[in-house]
């Protein structure tokens, strides 16, 4: 029989949200968490605490792999296992901090801090930090909202909030359900967050230490199940988006694209809205010439004020593929002979409809950041690199689009670099390579191809985790973030789950990328 608050889910295939692939999964052995009955928070929140330890224990008694289940927004199956999946999206109260739970030496306000059950998504955050008094706001989002909170910062997602960093760089604080009879809380010894009357509101052990803080940030859930993620907000602010297309790739551009020194290029509305805060630049690799206007790129950034009353936006919404369009694309690019001939023009035209300019528009984090809606099989790798390196990596996928032409686009988002010890923006200044387009085996070949020709070129490169990156391996993990790096995270993996918990935790992903190293039970 089942403890209250868990259910069994009758799949045996899951598939993912952008329909990349369908995992199997081993029969009954996955499950759906509801917090149980209660008077309270706290007694809800820790029976679904027993209730993560219930699963850990089954997955030991039974010899199955566990993962958590975000919204399924990752590309690749580094969020899936050889085992079975819990469904967590019901585990999505939240609320503010009061002081009696904040420790007296936690370097900012009372206010900033807001404590999220792991299965809340970033939009639901966005509602209740909108309603409060004054609002609140996130610090920075990805481009769309529709994540869970602790799979947003487990494989990293960014935007292009290029002085605050990605989702991972404003959590302080994690909630970690570790074995069948332990349970942590996790934070920073640099950057102390909670009170003991908090971490005895959880029925937590603390575990204070900056390097296992770090590793456990971007960990695609093989730390244990994250329960409860702590974050610090800011007031609400306003965003003003410009979209500017096109302009020359030039040394203006290149200025501003390898120092973040915007001054060159005079951008519309500077100086009326606030400082910049998010910076991206889109080029069409099919339509690409030095110097020339019409063949460069397109410009899409936004100033940064305190809120103040603004209309609702009003976006142009006439473009848009159906629900099917790009999976039927994809086929036919596929299993079309020459079908490399029909990819520039395609995407000329995507471009064309797709990336107009448009009258800025204003809005908060909520308003600009809006949900997306899934529309066929779409295909997105995501490059880090330093931004000194951006303009050489740019005209070498020029080169590489010319022998296998992308069906999509690209875009450089700028972020700032993260402390998470695998966090994929490890660049002090990361510039990220977006190559988003129709999936199918022509995106793939290019995909290998750009990181083929960054390898031969020498230029430094990660990958996002959460999105297209079958050529990670051992060998390359530890070539892009340092075998120093790479061990630490795998002895922070250690010190927190004992030798048989390693094992519920791992899966094919992490075992490809030399993550899966068992050194024995330190706590």
């Amino acid at each position: 029989m089942l403890p209250n608050g868990i259910t069994r889910l009758p799949i045996q295939q899951w598939t993912n949200k952008h329909e990349n692939f369908t995992h199997n999964l081993v029969q009954n052995a996955s499950f759906k968490l509801r917090n149980p009955a209660g008077q309270t928070h706290k007694e809800r929140y820790r029976k679904t605490t027993k209730n993560f330890q219930w699963l850990i224990q089954h997955a030991l008694d039974n010899d199955i792999k566990l993962r958590a289940m975000g919204s399924g927004w990752s590309f690749t199956k580094v969020g899936v296992t050889e085992g079975g999946l819990v469904d967590t999206a019901s585990l999505n109260f939240s609320f503010p901090l009061t002081d009696k739970y904040v420790s007296p030496n936690y370097a900012n306000q009372t206010e900033d801090l807001y404590f999220i059950q792991c299965g809340t998504i970033i939009n639901e955050i966005n509602n209740r930090l909108d309603m409060k008094n004054p609002p609140r706001s996130i610090k920075a989002s990805g481009a769309s909202n529709g994540q869970t909170v602790a799979g947003a910062l487990s494989t990293g997602t960014h935007g292009a909030a290029f002085k605050v960093g990605a989702i991972p760089d404003f959590v302080v604080g994690l909630h970690i359900v570790t074995g069948p009879n332990t349970h942590i809380w996790l934070e920073r010894s640099s950057h102390p967050v909670a009170s003991q009357e908090f971490i005895d509101w959880l029925g937590a052990t603390l575990v204070s230490d900056d390097e296992v803080f770090n590793a456990a940030l971007v960990s695609f859930g093989s730390f244990g199940f994250i329960h409860g993620v702590m974050i610090e907000t800011e007031p609400q602010f306003l965003l003003t988006e410009h979209r500017v297309g096109t302009i020359a790739y030039d040394n203006k551009l290149k200025k501003a694209m390898t120092q973040l020194d915007f001054s060159d290029l005079q951008l519309p509305g500077t100086g009326q809205n606030g400082e910049l805060y998010h910076f991206e630049v889109l080029f069409n690799v099919h339509k690409f010439e030095p110097n020339n206007p019409a063949k460069g790129a397109f410009l899409k950034y936004m100033f940064k004020k305190s809120v103040v009353p603004h209309p609702p936006i009003l976006r142009d919404n006439s473009f848009t593929y159906g629900d099917d369009l790009l999976g039927i694309i994809s086929t036919v690019l596929d299993k079309l002979p020459g079908s490399g001939l029909l990819i520039p023009a395609m995407v000329n035209s995507m471009f064309n409809l797709a990336f107009q300019p448009q009258n800025p528009i204003q809005g908060t984090i909520k308003e600009i950041f809006n949900y997306t809606k899934f529309r066929g099989k779409v295909a997105s790798a995501a490059v880090g690199i330093d931004i000194t390196d951006s303009p050489k990596a740019v005209e070498l996928i020029v080169e590489v689009n010319k022998l296998k032409p992308f069906p999509g686009g690209l875009s450089l988002r700028y972020v700032k670099g993260t402390q998470a010890t695998l966090g994929f923006t490890k660049f002090a200044n990361t510039c990220v390579l977006e190559m988003d387009g129709v999936d199918g085996q022509k995106a793939r070949e290019f995909y290998e191809a750009v990181w083929n020709k960054f390898e031969q070129e020498g230029i430094p490169y990660t990958l996002h985790w959460g999105k297209i990156n079958f050529n990670l391996n051992e060998n390359r993990v530890k070539n892009m973030y340092g075998a120093v790096n790479v061990q630490s995270w795998i002895d922070a993996r250690n010190q927190l789950l004992s030798a048989p918990v390693l094992k519920v935790f791992e899966n094919k992903f992490i075992e490809q990328c030399g993550l899966n190293k068992v050194l024995g039970a330190i706590i």
